[in-house]
């Protein structure tokens, strides 16, 4: 059998993504609730987020989203990290988020500040992952909106995606 290096690259970079997902289910979670989903995005998928990144970029007359369409069309893989807006009951004890309680930030349509927290120490796993295994990657919200637009994690709405590449140079930086 004969694997050349784009076959064995793309195979790589999809068992990657399988584990970026476990690392990101697996890092800590405030008080231990765990209100996160992920997904992987190829093939149509993959091109309805960079299409509709455009249509958001072409709209709102943001430039950075065209790009980073471009940068999910360079990409093998997209994952997808995100979290629910979901308190985490500690009400009084708490009150990090600036409200009185939990039912208070809730009525007032905020986010438990745990909900970000537990997304930023997901994703630091599951790039640091990636990273290690020497496959270039970045964190982008503009993924994230553009897969939330499209209802890609359902009632996930805090989304953020990490485009994976394997490539003689990282399609990720030096971007105009």
């Amino acid at each position: 059998m004969l694997i050349h290096s784009k076959q064995a690259e793309e195979q790589a970079v999809l068992q990657l993504a399988y584990a970026v997902c476990a690392a990101a289910r697996t890092a800590p979670k405030a008080c231990g609730i765990d209100h996160m989903d992920t997904a992987i995005l190829t093939g149509e998928e993959k091109t309805q987020v960079a299409n509709e990144l455009r249509r958001i970029g072409t709209e709102l007359g943001a430039k950075f989203f065209v790009r980073d369409a471009d940068n999910v069309d360079a990409s093998a893989a997209v994952v997808l990290v995100g979290v629910k807006y979901a308190p985490r009951g500690l009400n009084a004890l708490c009150g990090v988020c600036g409200f009185a309680d939990c039912a208070a930030c809730t009525a007032a349509g905020a986010t438990c500040v745990f909900t970000s927290v537990d997304l930023g120490i997901a994703l630091g796993s599951a790039v640091s992952l990636v990273t290690d295994n020497r496959v270039d990657n970045r964190i982008m919200f503009t993924i994230g909106k553009a897969a939330a637009a499209l209802g890609l994690l359902g009632e996930y709405k805090l989304i953020m995606g990490i485009p994976l590449s394997v490539s003689g140079k990282s399609p990720f930086f030096d971007r105009a």
